[in-house]
Order: structure tokens, then sequence, then C-alpha cells
């Protein structure tokens, strides 16, 4: 065991950390973590971004927001148990490892899914993941005594779930299951998975960190804020591959970068630590919500994308259709954004008022796009969440002005 002070962890027993300890931050391994996850949303984003371009947004939207799920309840499972067990030794390095290597075979099947429906390596690498997952369960259950049964059922109810994505997947494969029963299958299989933390943590709670889990999410914000840059950016290369560098470019790359600006400040607003902390039984409702504002931050890439792209030649996709692939991931971000932060705040600075005329004035703004232009509705839409920042920062100045008389 090397002695204390050192960098070197060969084995530490894995405990519950401490739910108030000080300086807690994501770490190294966490971050690398992350960047694996970086590919699976790009792979997601480009393949819906396709599908929209191609005139097939709807059509694509069920089989992304299923692949989004694999991603994002993959991170978040990890997220948080990393937030309570994290040891940082070579054996929990390890494991972590491999499920980082789920993630990428997870990515490599994005494709084959979106074209062709074939969830096959989507599946194996949503195994990976998971299993790798299960492992640290069960060694979590072995050395910590307080929490054995806690982790326990997690392994269990995981690894249960497991066989149920395999049996599902070989049933499709086989023909057994009929294609009207794969969604109905898939969201049941869901519902499950959604339910397994909430029974795992009937017989104590584990002690995740208020601090770092907020931490974590706001990272996870600031990837999917970059994936949609990055988006955006293919969409400028497309259109001046094929001479559209004009005005429209222009305006529409430099609205949707404000629009991303106006996205990140209202997300990071207020911290959610201090109210996670006071508020821990509401954390399933606050995590749990994140999938759709996650998804729309990545959906929104797509849909730049396409509306950059647009600018500098035709796509089989109609102006309203483009302005709302935009207006509809931003309005389901803002509501979304604005349930979770009343959720875990005793003072929300996002007032409801406020934020649901920006998200009305959001969806209603694509019907003008036949008139005005794609250019100018993702314009609209980026002053709309610039106003909604203004207000809600006038408004908390003035709050903080009274308070102090």
């Amino acid at each position: 065991m090397p002695s204390e002070g050192t960098t070197i962890r060969i084995r530490v027993r894995m405990n519950a950390r401490a739910v108030d300890e000080p300086h807690r931050v994501s770490s190294p391994l966490e971050l690398l973590f992350d960047l694996t996850f970086v590919v699976a949303v790009a792979a997601a984003t480009a393949q819906f971004a396709h599908g929209i371009a191609g005139g097939h947004g709807l059509a694509g939207l069920v089989p992304f927001l299923q692949v989004f799920f694999a991603i994002w309840w993959a991170w978040m499972n990890f997220t948080w148990f990393a937030s309570s067990y994290d040891t940082d030794d070579v054996a929990y390095r390890l494991l972590t490892m491999v499920q980082m290597a789920g993630v990428l075979v997870l990515a490599a099947g994005v494709p084959a899914a979106a074209d062709h429906s074939d969830y096959g390596i989507i599946t194996l690498g949503y195994f990976v993941m998971r299993i790798g997952l299960v492992v640290q369960w069960l060694r979590a259950g072995l050395e910590d005594p307080e929490g054995r049964r806690t982790a326990f059922r997690y392994a269990g109810g995981i690894a249960f779930l497991q066989v149920g994505w395999l049996a599902r997947l070989a049933l499709i494969e086989t023909g057994v299951l009929s294609s009207p029963f794969g969604l109905p299958s898939f969201v049941l299989l869901v519902a499950f998975e959604l339910a397994v933390p909430w029974w795992a943590e009937r017989i104590r709670t584990t002690s995740w960190h208020p601090h770092h889990i907020a931490e974590r999410y706001g990272l996870f914000t600031i990837i999917l804020l970059g994936e949609s840059v990055l988006a955006a950016s293919r969409g400028v290369g497309g259109a001046l591959e094929t001479g559209g560098a004009g005005g429209r470019l222009v305006v529409i790359a430099g609205a949707g970068l404000v629009l991303l600006f106006a996205l990140w400040w209202l997300y990071f607003l207020a911290p959610a630590g201090d109210g996670l902390s006071d508020r821990r039984r509401r954390s399933y409702l606050w995590g749990y919500g994140h999938y759709g504002i996650f998804a729309a931050l990545a959906a929104l890439g797509a849909g730049l994308e396409v509306a950059v792209e647009r600018s500098g030649h035709d796509v089989a996709v109609s102006p309203l259709a483009l302005g709302y692939a935009v207006a509809v991931p931003v309005g389901v971000y803002l509501a979304l954004l604005w349930a979770v932060h009343v959720l875990v705040s005793a003072e929300p600075l996002l007032l409801t008022g406020a934020t649901a005329g920006c998200v009305v004035a959001v969806l209603a703004l694509p019907l003008a796009a036949p008139w005005i232009g794609v250019a100018a509705v993702v314009g609209a839409i980026a002053a709309v969440c610039v106003l909604l920042v203004a207000v809600t920062m006038w408004t908390a100045a003035a709050g903080a002005r009274a308070g102090a008389r």
C-alpha cells in the first residue's frame, strides 16, 4: 500500500465517500470518460442531421432518442456511482476503461441503427458498458458492508435488464418480435431501467456528492453545446464546398453561435449543488429531467448543421420543417431547464411567465420561415433567448438590490 500523499493507488478498499467532502471535483479519469461520449454523441447527431437534410427528420427522431438514451443512461449511471464510490485505484480505473470501450463500440453502431434499424452493435456496446458497471457495484457490495444491500440490488437489477436487452435483440433478429412491438418493448425496458435506482436505494441511499454531481452535469452540458458548435461547423464546411459563402451563411452561423451562448448562460445562471444538497429526494426528477435537456441540445446541433448547410444549397426539407428542427429542441430545452431549476432552487431565477412566453415565441417563429427565411428565424430564436437571459439577469439584480436595503 503506497504511503499517504502519493498518487499511486494499487488497491483501495471501496467505501462510501463523504457527502460533504470538501473541494470535490471531477477526476482526470471522469474527464477522459466524458471524452469517449463525445464520439458517441457526435455519431448520433451526425446521423440525425443526415435524416433531417433528407427530409426524414420525424422518421429519424425515435431512433435518435433511442440511441441517445443508451448514451445518456450509461453516462449517468457511472456518474452517480463514481460520486459515491470513486477509489481511483487500478481495478476501478480498468473497469472504467472497459466502460469507455463499450461507448466506442456503441458509437460504431450508430450508422447501422439509423440507416437500417440494426441495433446489434449498439446493444453489444451497451452490454459492455453495463457489465463493467455491474462489476463495480459487486465490488462495492463486497467491500462496503453498510451499503452492501443497495449495491447488490444495483448489480442485480442492471444484470437482469441486460439479459432483457439481449433477449429483445435476439427476438427481433429472429423475427419472433415483429416491428410493431419493437418500440413498446424498448419503452418497457427503459421504464425498468429508470426504476432500478429508485428500487435499489429504498434500503439505503448512496452517498453521492451534490456539488460533484452538479459539476458533472454541467460538464456534460458543455460537451453537448460543443457538439452543437461542431455540427454547425460541419454545416459551414458543407455550405462553403458548394460556393454558398454569402450573407445568409454569415447570419445563420452567427445567430446559431449567439443562441448557443444564450443557452449556456441560462444553464449556469445558478449552481445546482446547494439545491441538490438541501433537496436530495428530488435528485431523481432532477437527474432524469436532464435526459430531455441533453437530447434537446444534441438535436439542436443536428438542426443547426442542416440549417447552416442549407444556406449554401438546397436540401430536401422545407423551410418550415427546418425552422422547427431548431425551434423544437430550443423550446424543449427551455421548458425542461425551468422544470429542473424549480426542483432544486429555493428562489428560482428562471421566472415561470418569462420562460413560458419565450417557449411559445420560439415555437411560433418557424411559421414565418416560408416568408422570411430560415436564417431570419434562427436569428429571431437567438434574440428571444438573449432576451430571456437579459430579463432573468435584470430581475435577479433588482431582487438583490431590494434585499440589500
